[in-house]
């Protein structure tokens, strides 16, 4: 390993997508149900389990990368990680309420006083609104971008949670243009699901956290 600690240069995102598919196209359905059964207990548990349901995920994901066995059970080996996992969650989930409040509670007084507004002051507000979303929306993405790491350094090197943030921001920045191409297939993968009625992309996600995980593990490979 260099002396960063991990690789640059290594990501080639099609390639990462193409050999996460033939990876994983043996055990697909299973690898579905988990990240299915994942992200719906991380959603019910209102997001505090999601962090530890990420990692589940992903130590399933790099077992069947790394040639092993995959069981359903090993899911909830992501319990082990809950506490590391909290500082990352909380970094993705309370930005997305911020926005959430900033964006939609002026809407939602507007909506509530917009008799007494003039056409003037809903375009000024309705305007303000889509500036403010454009500029949150793009740091979330930087924000997210720079912790695509952090879960799966969790789960495969048993990093603390600001130890596999501050590792993943480092990974992420030496090897931007490599993170990207996977964030633009990934997009591209998405908005192709989104097409087939919605559905897909329920189905899309195995495939995308394939592609996700073979790059993770070329930056950082098997110890």
């Amino acid at each position: 390993m260099p002396e960063l600690g991990y690789n640059t240069g290594v990501i080639k995102p099609v390639e990462c997508f193409k050999e996460g598919w033939e990876l994983i196209r043996d055990r697909y359905w299973i690898l579905f149900a988990i990240s299915l059964v994942g992200a719906t207990i991380g959603s019910i548990s209102l997001y505090l389990l999601i962090g530890a349901m990420i990692c589940g995920i992903f130590y399933c994901f790099l077992r069947v990368i790394d040639g092993e066995e995959v069981k359903f059970e090993h899911l909830f080996k992501g319990f082990k990680f809950f506490l590391p996992s909290l500082l990352v969650t909380a970094l993705i989930v309370v930005p997305m309420i911020i926005v959430f409040s900033v964006i939609y509670i002026p809407l939602l007084i507007n909506a509530l006083l917009g008799s007494r507004m003039s056409g003037d002051e809903m375009l000024a507000l309705f305007s303000g609104t889509l500036v403010v979303d454009l500029i949150l929306m793009f740091a979330m993405v930087c924000l997210h971008t720079l912790l695509l790491f952090a879960f799966p350094l969790i789960a495969d090197r048993g990093l603390s949670g600001w130890g596999a943030v501050k590792l993943s921001a480092s990974a992420v920045w030496n090897n931007l243009s490599g993170v990207t191409g996977i964030w633009a297939v990934g997009f591209i993968i998405s908005v192709v699901g989104i097409l087939l009625c919605f559905v897909g992309t329920y189905f899309a996600i195995p495939i995308i956290l394939a592609g996700n995980t073979v790059a993770y593990r070329k930056v950082f490979p098997k110890q």
